[in-house]
């Protein structure tokens, strides 16, 4: 997944928010602070910059191409461990409502708590996986942190529900995972392999990439149906008939090479390209002259993601049909 562990944590989030009779606004502001822990555990993905800037590579034809495998095969070093654990994400979790509970009492104990928890999982993340562990879970405990305080200065959160909110983010992010690459080191720091392999989607991998993207469009939808819920508003209202145009993309099956997950950004990137069209503005005649019309957010949103959404499912016909 790309956003994908952001936004359903979000749509999940805001439902239960809402069903636990919070009102609108303050289920808005609870599934925001749950999507942003559930995208902190890709933070270890920063150590790909570093085997980027080592190759010395430029963009070009051939460039962008190597500099996209340096930075996954530089990223995977760390990759969905230390940061992936379901063991490592209540104490993370615990650190944060700490740090929050420290703003308004007892600063110093309570934020001690905090920091305490996360300098012990950091010398354990060392004693297990060497510097490099260590660094990559200092990393994701500054990030735990530093949206800790970033929401309680946005909104006034109670430390319980940070608490609540970082850990659904983080242990939900895991399974996000299972359908790529290497599945992630689930109960890290023990030595125990939760799951071996990555949950196979179809045994053809054009269909499993296919299949994973689809996943991928069906959180978003969830998140953007509960968010507009949220906001009193209706997708069919905001929604125009030129996503239609997304069925164009089929014929990029004879275009760009089948995707694997392997070789997806081609793919990956066209696709999401198509999403733009919800952006363009509208032109009408009014009288003698034209008038440009710009969209709204939420109707470049709507229409740009029922656009891609189009797109992918005619290129997957595409695909079989071809």
């Amino acid at each position: 997944m790309f956003v994908g562990h952001a936004t359903a944590a979000f749509a999940v989030a805001a439902v239960a928010a809402s069903m636990a009779g919070y009102s609108r606004e303050r289920a808005l502001a609870v599934a925001l602070l749950a999507g942003v822990f559930a995208a902190i555990p890709d933070v270890d993905m920063s150590y790909a910059l570093v085997g980027v800037a080592g190759t010395g590579l430029q963009p070009g034809d051939a460039g962008t191409m190597a500099l996209a495998r340096s930075f996954w095969q530089s990223g995977n070093v760390v990759h969905r461990a230390v940061t992936h654990s379901l063991v490592v994400a209540p104490v993370v979790a615990l650190a944060a409502g700490a740090w929050v509970r420290g703003r308004n009492v007892d600063a110093r104990r309570f934020r001690g708590t905090a920091w305490a928890l996360l300098v012990g999982l950091v010398a354990t993340a060392g004693f297990v996986s060497g510097p490099l562990g260590a660094a990559v879970m200092g990393l994701f405990g500054l990030a735990a942190l530093g949206a800790s305080e970033a929401a309680v200065h946005l909104t006034d959160f109670r430390p319980r529900e940070v608490f609540a909110a970082a850990l659904f983010g983080l242990v939900s992010h895991p399974f996000g995972d299972l359908f790529t690459g290497e599945p992630p080191a689930i109960l890290y720091p023990l030595d125990v392999a939760l799951v071996a392999e990555r949950v196979a989607l179809s045994a053809d991998p054009t269909l499993h990439l296919l299949t994973a993207f689809g996943i991928e469009l069906a959180t978003l939808w969830a998140a953007l149906f509960a968010y507009l819920a949220l906001r009193g508003r209706r997708p069919r209202r905001v929604l125009e008939p030129r996503a239609a145009l997304g069925v164009g993309y089929a014929v990029s099956v004879l275009l760009i090479p089948a995707p694997t997950l392997d070789l997806s950004y081609p793919f990956v990137f066209s696709v999401l390209a198509v999403g733009l069209v919800g952006a363009v503005p509208r032109v009408r005649r009014l009288g003698e002259r034209l008038s440009v019309e710009r969209p709204g957010a939420a109707t470049a949103v709507v229409t740009g993601l029922a656009a891609v959404t189009v797109a992918w499912l005619a290129y997957a016909v595409a695909y079989l049909l071809a």
